[in-house]
């Protein structure tokens, strides 16, 4: 099978059985380091809320974990009077539907984000989530471009290039890479994007899209899976580790601009926090509970910092045409 379908099979797996967050699981989240990560993106929406006008709109989160970031932004936005209709979630998983319940008990759950509801502005919130989608790969090889696929060899799993052409999958400006080079391209998650982008270019709101990768189009092997907090083979115990790769923000971009919404970023998480005032929440945390304030600086640094996740992973939003702004991007953002 090629590479994208083994993804998409072994992390439908993964996250139905298991809650693979937190010490116990897997891997950790921003949310899950940390309050303030939650209450940035609250903040965030509260602010472009207000000076949009205070309108009438729905919350959607894409693939929101335990629920965790859901609960603090909520949280924090009830400080301004913002209060969505609804809660949406988009989540498949039922032990991560039923973890997000507990601490949303009105929300409502979705499959697709094509089944959330039609009506209303929407703010849409999507942490973590574009790197667990299926990516496929092509390398390079004497005899042109191949996609990558899944075999057994000797009772193994090996990626091999596959056996028909697949230049034409391989953007132009890639084309030309020596043999042995390596391209992704993430057509689900520009599929995603796009109908996104569609539906708030026609109902009106924002989406906000915070994760680890970069500017595109870019060659290189991203595909990594995580098991007990370490690295371990992408190709090793398949449905018992998470795959991810990196986000391609040009790309998500790209599918953006063709519904005609504004597209803010991509800007470093780091920076984009502190712009939204992660140093003065902090502070207040800290005089508050005067015991946690070492706890709260490592926090802080682990969520900012540009050797921890504050380079790496990168914010990016696009806003309905007659929506202001958004803050964190500069006066004018930057076009990705």
């Amino acid at each position: 099978m090629t590479v994208a379908d083994y993804m998409a099979a072994a992390n439908a797996h993964y996250y139905a059985t298991r809650d693979p967050l937190g010490a116990a699981g897997d891997f950790t989240t921003a949310p899950e380091i940390s309050q303030m990560f939650g209450e940035m993106v609250g903040i965030w929406i509260a602010d472009l809320w207000l000076r949009a006008g205070s309108p009438a709109f729905r919350y959607a989160e894409l693939g929101p974990g335990r629920g965790t970031l859901a609960a603090d932004a909520l949280r924090a936005m009830a400080r301004f009077g913002c209060t969505p209709l609804g809660v949406h979630l988009v989540e498949t998983s039922p032990t991560l539907r039923a973890a997000q319940l507990a601490r949303l008990p009105t929300a409502q759950h979705h499959d697709h984000v094509a089944d959330l509801p039609h009506t209303d502005a929407a703010i849409i919130v999507a942490n973590e989530f574009f790197d667990a989608l299926p990516i496929h790969q092509y390398v390079k090889t004497a005899d042109g471009w191949r996609e990558r696929v899944v075999r057994q060899r000797d009772g193994k799993l090996v990626p091999l290039p596959g056996d028909l052409p697949a230049d034409d999958a391989v953007p132009a400006a890639l084309r030309q890479r020596s043999e042995g080079a390596i391209v992704e391209t993430a057509p689900i998650s520009a599929a995603i994007m796009q109908e996104c982008a569609f539906r708030i270019a026609r109902q009106g709101g924002a989406m906000l899209t915070i994760d680890y990768g970069y500017r595109g189009p870019a060659a290189g092997d991203t595909l990594q899976a995580v098991k007990a907090h370490a690295f371990a083979d992408p190709f090793v115990d398949p449905g018992e580790v998470d795959l991810t790769a990196h986000v391609d923000f040009t790309a998500l971009a790209n599918a953006a601009k063709r519904a005609g919404v504004r597209i803010m970023g991509p800007v470093g998480q780091g920076a984009w926090l502190q712009a939204l005032g992660i140093d003065a929440r902090a502070q207040a945390l800290a005089r508050a509970a005067p015991g946690r304030a070492d706890e709260l600086a490592a926090q802080r640094d682990r969520l900012v910092k540009p050797d921890a996740m504050g380079e790496l992973f990168k914010v990016m939003a696009i806003h309905a045409p007659g929506w202001p702004h958004p803050e964190g991007f500069g006066a004018t953002g930057k076009a990705a």
